[in-house]
C-alpha cells in the first residue's frame, strides 16, 4: 500500500449505514447527504452508502418501470450537486442503472429493452465522476437479482479504481467480494482497498458469516477491506448493519453496532494500518430479538400505520410477539384483545392482565361465546349427525380473526398475528382465523426458539408500566404447557410430536434440505420424520395465504421457500 499523500498520514473513511426505504428516493438521498456531511465534518473524504441505498433493497418489480428508473438517475444527479459545497469529499452510492442498448425496439424481444444493472457511482465536485456495475448476481435464498439485473461483465467497463488522498479504492458490489474476479480485477488495477456495498438480508448467524468470507478475501488479496451495510426493515427481510472495516491480515479493527443507523468512521493509516471503533456482537436471542423488534418497528412504521392491535390468548406465542411489539413502537401504539372462549382457562385471562398491567398497554375484553354458539345453531342442521371436529374449533379462531380484523379496519392498526414457524410449517393454524392479519411477527420463529425468546427477554432489564424494572412476561405462561384452548383440556402435544423433536426435524427438513431417509438415519423415528414432513407438505396452501412475516433464519417461509401446492413428490 503506498502511502497516504496526507500530512498526518491517515485517510478518514465513514462506512454510512443507512435504514433505506424501497422507493423513498428524496428521504434515502437526504440520509446519505446528511451522513456524508457529518462524516465530512469530522474529517472523512470518503464515504461509502450500502448497495442500491438510494432506492431501497430490494426494489423488485419497481426495477421494470422506467419512470421510476428515470426518477432514480435524477435522484442520483440531483445528490451529486446537493454535496458540492463539501470540499475534497468523495461519495460512492449504489443504485440501480439503465443503458439503452442499440437494437430494434420494434422486434419486442428482452434484448431490445434497456440493461439494467446493480450499480455503484462515484459523486464528486458537484458530477457522477465514475459508475461500476455489480457482476456477481445471486439468485438464491431471498435473492433473485437475474430477474432484473445484467451481469457487470456485459457493460464493458473496466473495474472501477480511483484515488482519494493518495489511497488507491476499488469498488465491489456484495456477491462480488464472494468470488475472486471482481476483487482480483480490482487489485490489478492498482487498488490498494477494496471498498464493498452490501444490502445483506439478517438471518441468524450471518454476521460471523460475513466477517470470515470477508477477512479471507482481504487475506487473499493482501488488501484492507471495507465492508458498508445497510440496517432497517423491508417487508420480511431485515438488515443488521453491523458494518465493519478489516486490515489486509483480516482482523476485525472497525464495526458499527448492529440494528442501529449510525456512521463508521474508518481510519487508514499508512503500511495498511485499520482503526476504529469495535461495536461488540449480541448473542444469537439478543440478535433475534433485535431483528424482531425492527422488522415490526419499521414495516408499521414505513407503512403508515398508528399502530398494531394483536389478539392476547395467555400463552406463550401471544406473549412473545407484545412484549416485542412494545419494545419495537411503544406501549401508547399498542393494543391487546382478550376474546375468551367456553374453553379458556381463568389462569390465561390472569396472566393476559397481569401482562398487559406490567406494560401498559391498551387491554380490552370481548367475549366469542355467544359469537360462537350462533354460529354453531346456524350450522345445526347442516351438521345433524356429525361429530364434533376441528371444525368448531376453527369457527372459534376465525370468529376471533373477524373480531380483530374488524378492530383494525376502523382504528387503521394493522393486526400483529401471534403463529410461530413450527405452527406455519405443520398447519396448526386455522385460515382467516388466527392466521388473520397484516404481519406476521414470529412466523419464521419455531416453538423452542420462541421459549428461548422469552427467557432472554425476562433476564433483560426491561422497565415496566408501575415504574419497576423486571420481567415482562409472567413465569407461568413460559412454563405451562401450550395449547389452542379450542376443545376442553387441549394440549399442542395431542396433535403434534414433542416440540424439540419437531422443530429438529423441521430445521433438517426444510432448512437444509435433508430427506426423509437422511433425517431417520440421524436418529428420528420414522414415524415422527413422516408425519411431520408430510404435514409440511400438506399445508403449502395456507402458507401461500399467509400475511408477511419477519425472515431470521436461512430459510424462511416466504421469499427463500418455493414449493408447489400441488406436488406428489414425498422424500
Amino acid at each position: 500500500m503506498r502511502s497516504p499523500d496526507t500530512a498526518s498520514g491517515t485517510v478518514v473513511v465513514a462506512l454510512a449505514q443507512i435504514n433505506a426505504t424501497v422507493g423513498d428516493l428524496s428521504g434515502n438521498a437526504s440520509r446519505i447527504a446528511a451522513a456524508a456531511r457529518e462524516a465530512h465534518a469530522q474529517g472523512a473524504r470518503l464515504v461509502l452508502a450500502p448497495e442500491l441505498a438510494l432506492c431501497g433493497y430490494p426494489p423488485e418489480d419497481l426495477l421494470l418501470r422506467p419512470a421510476f428508473m428515470r426518477a432514480c438517475d435524477a435522484q442520483l444527479s440531483a445528490l451529486a450537486i446537493e454535496l458540492a459545497d463539501c470540499e475534497g469529499l468523495h461519495l460512492v452510492v449504489g443504485h440501480p442503472m439503465a443503458w439503452e442498448e442499440a437494437v430494434d425496439v420494434r422486434s419486442k424481444s428482452y434484448a431490445a429493452l434497456p440493461r439494467r444493472f446493480n450499480a455503484a457511482s462515484v459523486l464528486a465536485g458537484g458530477q457522477v465522476v465514475a459508475s461500476y456495475c455489480k457482476r456477481e448476481l445471486p439468485n438464491y435464498q431471498v435473492f433473485d437479482e437475474r430477474r432484473y439485473f445484467a451481469s457487470g461483465r456485459d457493460a464493458g467497463r473496466d473495474p472501477l479504481v480511483f484515488e482519494v488522498q493518495g489511497l488507491r479504492f476499488g469498488i465491489l458490489i456484495c456477491e462480488d467480494a464472494w468470488f475472486d474476479e471482481a476483487p482480483e480485477a480490482a487489485c490489478a488495477a492498482g487498488a490498494d482497498v477494496l471498498c464493498v456495498l452490501n444490502a445483506s438480508p439478517f438471518h441468524l448467524d450471518k454476521h460471523e458469516e460475513r466477517e470470515e468470507r470477508m477477512a479471507q478475501r482481504a487475506r487473499a488479496c493482501g488488501r484492507p477491506l471495507l465492508y458498508s451495510h445497510l440496517v432497517g426493515g423491508q417487508d420480511e427481510v431485515v438488515f443488521d448493519g453491523a458494518s465493519f472495516a478489516v486490515d489486509a491480515q483480516g482482523c476485525v479493527k472497525a464495526r458499527a453496532p448492529m440494528f442501529e443507523a449510525a456512521t463508521l468512521m474508518v481510519e487508514l493509516g499508512a503500511d495498511g494500518v485499520v482503526g476504529g471503533s469495535v461495536a461488540a456482537v449480541p448473542d444469537a436471542e439478543g440478535q433475534a430479538w433485535a431483528a424482531l423488534v425492527t422488522g415490526v418497528r419499521d414495516y408499521v412504521g414505513k407503512n403508515g400505520f398508528p399502530g398494531a392491535i394483536i389478539g392476547l390468548s395467555g400463552g406463550i406465542d401471544s406473549a412473545l410477539v407484545l412484549a416485542v411489539a412494545v419494545d419495537a413502537l411503544g406501549a401508547d401504539k399498542v393494543r391487546c384483545v382478550m376474546m375468551p372462549s367456553p374453553y379458556t382457562a381463568d389462569i390465561s385471562w390472569l396472566d393476559a392482565r397481569d401482562m398487559v398491567a406490567r406494560l401498559g398497554v391498551r387491554y380490552d375484553e370481548i367475549g366469542i361465546t355467544p359469537m360462537f354458539e350462533a354460529f354453531r345453531a346456524a350450522l345445526a342442521t347442516q351438521f345433524t349427525g356429525l361429530a364434533e371436529d376441528a371444525t368448531e374449533e376453527n369457527i372459534q379462531a376465525r370468529v376471533r380473526g373477524t373480531l380483530l380484523m374488524a378492530l383494525s379496519n376502523k382504528t387503521g392498526a394493522i393486526v400483529l398475528t401471534t403463529g410461530n414457524k413450527s405452527e406455519m410449517a405443520t398447519g396448526y393454524c386455522t385460515l382467516y382465523g388466527d392466521m388473520a392479519g397484516g404481519f406476521a411477527v414470529i412466523k419464521d420463529v419455531a416453538k423452542t426458539l420462541v421459549y428461548r425468546l422469552a427467557d432472554w427477554k425476562n433476564r433483560q432489564p426491561t422497565p415496566r408500566a408501575d415504574g419497576t424494572v423486571g420481567p415482562v412476561i409472567p413465569e407461568r405462561i413460559i412454563t405451562r404447557p401450550p395449547s389452542a384452548e379450542l376443545r376442553p383440556d387441549q394440549k399442542d402435544q395431542d396433535s403434534l410430536p414433542a416440540y424439540d423433536v419437531l422443530d429438529a426435524i423441521l430445521a433438517r427438513y426444510m432448512e437444509d434440505d435433508q430427506g426423509i431417509e437422511e433425517i431417520v438415519a440421524a436418529g428420528y423415528s420414522r414415524a415422527d420424520v413422516e408425519r411431520v414432513t408430510r404435514l409440511i407438505k400438506i399445508n403449502e396452501y395456507k402458507r401461500r395465504q399467509a400475511p408477511v412475516g419477519i425472515r431470521i433464519t436461512h430459510r424462511a417461509f416466504g421469499r427463500d421457500w418455493r414449493y408447489p401446492i400441488t406436488s406428489k413428490f414425498r422424500a
